[in-house]
């Protein structure tokens, strides 16, 4: 598989060239800064040099809190905004200081005044409440984390988060971007008719799905859910969930409002080599 063949969460972040010049400060496990160049953002702050810029920032672990007061840093670019990659490893401190860039509009070493709002421009990237490893039962993702950020942050402001962009699915840049990608594909091969329908094919009914059926307002795109990830059959659910209504389990992000219609799977299958299968029938591959 060619790279222009896998979109990650965060590959449409490339279509936001207006902020590649900014002063961005990212967040999230793995090689963040370096994705973030590669990307096309050219002036990226880690959430680690951040804090060391700023050691009495973090003050949650009493073994990295500073044995003596530190002198003030010089020269520390103000941030223009925030690039959430995904979950982090130590919340507490992602948490307390992409706050404290928020409520600073960019500078948290100076004193709290008036409380910036709207504030510094968010793009967070994959916003799956759950996801399935090797638990019997689903762990935090990414849209866990965002729910502590945004839960903090109207606590102490009394204001709604905002997000410049929410990326992943089910966020339809995301689809737009992977449509994008495919007729690129379709060009290099010379194919000239017109796509005129995309298959989504995923385990996860309230981002897969979802993203895919939200998407089919725009183009023709039907949705295939897997039976091999979070998503169980009716018989797999506890007794006591199967009378909640299921707007009390909506595990989506808080701002793509809920529609059962959304959630439900043109087609449901096992797994990905039915899915494939199921594809060439409809399209009369096979």
């Amino acid at each position: 598989v060619s790279p222009e063949q896998v979109i990650l969460s965060h590959s449409p972040l490339r279509l936001f060239s207006h902020f590649h010049q900014k002063c961005m400060l990212v967040d999230g496990q793995g090689p963040v800064e370096e994705n973030a160049l590669n990307l096309g953002f050219k002036h990226v702050v880690t959430i680690e040099a951040l804090r060391k810029a700023y050691p009495l920032l973090d003050m949650v672990d009493q073994s990295r809190r500073p044995k003596e007061l530190p002198p003030p840093a010089t020269g520390f670019p103000t941030i223009e905004g925030v690039i959430l990659f995904g979950e982090p490893v130590r919340w507490e401190t992602s948490l307390q200081l992409i706050i404290d860039v928020l409520l600073s509009n960019g500078n948290p070493e100076a004193e709290l005044q008036n409380i910036p709002y709207p504030h510094l421009p968010i793009l967070a990237c994959n916003m799956d409440l759950l996801w399935m490893a090797e638990a019997k039962m689903p762990r935090f993702g990414h849209g866990t984390f965002l729910l502590c950020l945004e839960t903090i942050y109207k606590k102490v402001t009394g204001r709604e988060l905002k997000y410049e962009a929410l990326i992943g699915k089910p966020s339809t840049v995301t689809y737009c971007y992977a449509e994008y990608l495919i007729k690129q594909q379709a060009e290099k091969q010379g194919w000239k008719a017109p796509i005129r329908r995309l298959y989504a094919v995923g385990d996860n009914p309230m981002s897969d799905v979802y993203g895919a059926n939200l998407y089919n307002s725009y183009l023709n795109c039907e949705s295939i859910l897997v039976c091999t990830g979070v998503y169980r059959h009716n018989a797999d659910v506890p007794s006591k969930m199967k009378g909640c209504t299921p707007e009390t389990v909506f595990h989506g992000h808080r701002d793509f409002c809920f529609d059962p219609s959304l959630v439900e799977a043109s087609n449901i299958v096992q797994d990905v080599n039915d899915a494939v299968q199921l594809v060439f029938k409809k399209e009369n591959w096979s």
